[in-house]
C-alpha cells in the first residue's frame, strides 16, 4: 500500500520527513511478527501506528487490544494480562480470561510499558520467548500466539541501568524500533493538522470553520507543543468554540496559547517561613539525591550547615578586628586599599554599636576571649548531639535500635556516642 493511502486511511496530516520514515518501516514490518516498539513523548499518536501495523498485517482479521500500563494498578495488572484462577485472591469470586487468552492469534498494544512492574516483566518476557504464560493463582501452563506491540514515552535503556526495566525485554522488544517525531520537529506541518481539526469542529458544532492569518500561523509554529498533536487538538477546539471572528489574527491567538511557566524564571526569592515550611515535603520527596532518607537528616544537616556558616562569619569578624588593630588591611576580595582617613577628634564622635555592643578594637579583645569563642562554638555542636541522642533514648524508652532508626545512624555508632558522652540510660 502506498504511503498516501496508508495516511488517508488512518487520518494522518503532514509530510514531514521523520514521520514519512517512520510510517514506511511500520508497514515494512508489518507482515512479519517481529516485536515492535514505539518510542515517542506523550500525545504524538504512537496508538495509530500499532494500529497501522496490526491491519496491514496477516492478524488484521483478528483481535486487536490497546492496554496502557500505567493506568493498572500494580497489584492487578497480571490478572488483566494473564488471567486468573477462582480464590487466587481475596476479590477473585471467579475464574477470568486475561488479554493473551482473549485476543490469542491477534495483536496486543502495550501503552507505557516503562510502567510495568518487574514480576510482570518476568512474565512478559516468557511470553515472547516461548508463548508460554500461568494464570494467576495456578500451575497449568498456556499457550498463546499473540503479537506484542509496545510503546513508551521513556527511555527504556535508561531504566535499564538503574534496574527499574529489564535489559532481555528491553532487547527483545527492541527487534524494530520506530521514532514517532515530536509536533515541535515537524513545524511545517502543525498549519495543515490546526485546518484539519478547525474544519472537524465547525462540522462538529456546526459553526463557521476558524482560518488562521499568517502572522497567527508562524507564532503558533513557534510554540513548543509539550501535548503534541492532543494539545494542538485541544487548541483547535478551545478556538473553533471561543473565537468572536472566524479570522484569528496573531494577536487573538495569544490568547488562547497558555502563559509562560513562573517555574522558568530562575531568580532566586524571599520566602517567609510559612512559605518554607510548605517546602520542606518536596524536599524530602528528593531526599536521594541529597544524600538522606528521611526529612529529620535533611533538617538537621540544614541545621548543622547554617551553624558552620555562623562559625565562619565569627572567624572573618575577629580578622577585621584584627586587622584594623595593628593597622593592617583585610582583604579578601582582592580589592585596593582604602585611602588613609585623618583622625576625628570630634568630641560629637559616637563609636560604632553592633547590636547592643559597642565595637572595640583589637588590643581590647583578648586572646583567651578568641579561644572561648571557638571552644563555644565545638561544646554547642557536642551539647546539640548528645541532647538528640538523649532525646531519642526517653522517646523510645532506652532501645538503642529505634533510636538509633529515629537519628539516621546505626546502632553500633549510637552505642559509641553514647560511651563517648557518659549517657546514663
Amino acid at each position: 500500500m502506498e504511503l498516501q493511502s496508508i495516511k488517508n486511511k488512518f487520518e494522518i496530516i503532514g509530510n514531514d520527513p521523520q514521520l514519512n520514515y517512520a510510517l514506511k518501516v511500520a508497514t515494512q514490518v508489518a507482515g512479519t511478527d517481529l516485536s515492535v516498539l514505539i518510542n515517542g513523548e506523550s500525545g504524538v499518536g504512537k496508538e495509530v501506528f500499532s494500529k497501522i501495523i496490526h491491519f496491514l498485517s496477516p492478524r488484521k482479521h483478528n483481535a486487536f487490544i490497546a492496554v496502557n500500563c500505567g493506568a493498572i494498578p500494580e497489584g492487578t495488572i497480571d490478572s488483566e494480562l494473564f488471567g486468573h484462577e477462582k480464590g487466587s485472591f481475596t476479590s477473585a469470586t471467579d475464574q477470568r480470561k486475561g488479554y493473551f487468552e482473549t485476543v490469542n492469534g491477534g495483536t496486543i498494544f502495550l501503552d507505557e510499558i516503562g510502567e510495568l512492574p518487574l514480576g510482570t516483566q518476568a512474565r512478559l518476557l516468557r511470553v515472547l520467548e516461548t508463548g508460554e504464560y500461568i494464570r494467576v493463582g495456578s500451575s497449568k501452563v498456556m499457550k498463546t500466539d499473540v503479537r506484542i506491540v509496545a510503546a513508551t514515552n521513556r527511555d527504556l535503556l535508561d531504566l535499564t541501568k538503574s534496574n527499574r526495566f529489564r535489559e532481555d525485554l528491553y532487547y527483545r522488544l527492541n527487534t524494530v524500533p520506530i521514532k514517532v517525531p515530536a509536533l515541535r520537529d515537524r513545524t511545517a506541518d502543525i498549519p495543515l493538522l490546526f485546518r484539519k481539526f478547525a474544519s472537524d469542529f465547525s462540522e462538529k458544532y456546526k459553526s463557521q470553520t476558524v482560518q488562521l492569518t499568517d502572522d497567527a500561523q508562524e507564532l503558533l509554529k513557534q510554540y513548543p507543543f509539550p501535548g503534541n498533536i492532543r494539545e494542538l487538538k485541544n487548541l483547535a477546539e478551545q478556538i473553533s468554540v471561543l473565537s468572536k471572528d472566524h479570522k484569528v489574527d496573531a494577536e487573538a491567538l495569544k490568547a488562547f496559547l497558555p502563559k509562560p511557566s513562573s517555574a522558568d524564571n530562575r531568580l532566586p526569592a524571599i520566602m517567609d517561613a510559612a512559605s518554607a515550611q510548605h517546602m520542606i515535603p518536596s524536599f524530602t520527596e528528593h531526599a536521594d539525591q541529597y544524600g538522606h532518607s528521611t526529612e529529620r537528616e535533611l533538617l538537621y544537616k540544614i541545621l548543622f550547615e547554617m551553624r558552620k556558616d555562623v562559625h565562619d562569619l565569627k572567624q572573618m569578624m575577629i580578622q577585621v578586628m584584627h586587622s584594623n588593630s595593628t593597622g593592617g588591611y583585610y582583604n579578601p576580595a582582592g580589592q585596593p586599599p582604602p585611602a588613609p582617613q585623618t583622625s576625628r577628634q570630634d568630641s560629637s564622635y559616637e563609636p560604632l554599636v553592633i547590636g547592643d555592643t559597642p565595637y572595640k578594637p583589637k588590643q581590647q579583645i583578648q586572646e583567651d576571649e578568641v579561644e572561648e569563642i571557638e571552644e563555644e562554638e565545638s561544646l554547642s555542636l557536642v551539647d546539640k548531639e548528645r541532647e538528640f541522642i538523649v532525646k531519642a533514648l526517653i522517646k523510645h524508652q532506652g532501645k538503642r535500635k529505634d533510636a538509633a532508626l529515629e537519628l539516621g545512624i546505626s546502632e553500633r555508632t549510637l552505642y559509641r556516642k553514647i560511651k563517648e558522652y557518659d549517657i546514663k540510660e
